[in-house]
């Protein structure tokens, strides 16, 4: 199996599964994925609503307090000038006649404001935004990130919960959708697994994914969850676009009853778990031929 090349050589990878829109199974599998291969380390970079934990039964332990920095201003050294507000693009400053409005929700956490202002009256503060989780089962280790409640942009927690990540097969489970989380989270990743169904939806929000990650240059496949319920609008895309199809799920009572019961697919027979090992074996494959 793939798996014991990858341990047992010095390269990592790193593959994110991600999908265009959300309900197509994109947790479900990331977590059998990773249950079948009993080792490596799984991400769950959905820090607005993780679950991933819940289908590998994971007690979680909060080890790290995530911040981003803010301006924080000392108007008694401020001459409202306005050339902080003037360099943010994010416009996360307003300057009045006698006081400066911050906005931290919108703050990139960039520092330009406190390069610009001449009176050094910014500095940098912390802001917290979520925590970081960790739990371990068997050979599996696991890190989650929580977005605290209200909190606008995912993509710093994401990055901070990717950093703890060391491991020489790491796999990060992806926000649904195609923007700036999904961007974040697939960044730095040798190969991406996109998980649709056969619905004008999935086709729809498919081509969305697609067309980041080929504007990202990442490799990536096509995995069809739910396969029969639809027609061959996907796959006819997947062939005269020239994408790999990984593998295909097949829609089933069976698989949507473990699934609502909690109960992984590769733990309740051991063919999926066959199945999913051969679709490593496959990312693997695929991996090593965009590296040569």
């Amino acid at each position: 199996m793939a798996l014991i090349q990858v341990f047992e050589t010095g390269d990592i990878i790193k593959i994110a599964i991600v999908s265009g829109k959300g309900g197509t199974g994109k947790t479900t599998l990331s977590v059998n994925l990773i249950s079948a291969l009993g080792k490596g380390t799984l991400v769950d970079c959905d820090v607005e609503e993780p679950d991933a934990h819940l289908y590998l039964d994971v007690d979680l332990k909060k080890i790290h307090d995530a911040t981003v920095s803010c301006p924080s201003i000392d108007e008694s050294l401020c001459t409202f000038c306005g050339a902080c507000s003037n360099f943010c693009r994010a416009n996360a400053l307003a300057v009045l006649p006698s006081s400066v409005l911050v906005f931290p929700n919108i703050c990139n956490g960039c520092g330009g404001c406190v390069l610009v202002c001449e009176k050094k009256a910014i500095t940098e503060i912390s802001r917290p935004i979520g925590i970081v989780e960790y739990g371990k089962k068997g050979n599996i280790e696991f890190y989650s990130g929580l977005l605290n409640i209200g909190e606008a942009k995912a993509p710093p927690l994401i990055k901070c919960v990717k950093s703890f990540a060391d491991d020489k097969l790491i796999i990060y489970d992806s926000p649904p959708g195609s923007s700036c989380p999904v961007v974040e989270t697939v960044n730095g990743c040798d190969y991406v697994v996109a998980v649709t169904e056969q619905t004008p939806f999935g086709l729809h929000d498919l081509k969305m994914i697609v067309g980041l990650l080929r504007q990202m240059n990442i490799p990536f496949g096509v995995v069809i969850n739910k396969f029969g319920i639809g027609n061959k609008e996907v796959e006819e895309y997947l062939s005269n676009e020239n994408i790999k199809l990984l593998v295909t799920i097949p829609n089933s009572r069976e698989i949507a009853i473990l699934g609502s019961q909690g109960i992984l697919l590769c733990e309740s027979d051991a063919k999926w778990a066959t199945f999913f090992q051969d679709m490593f074996d496959v990312i693997v494959a695929e991996v090593s031929k965009c590296k040569k």
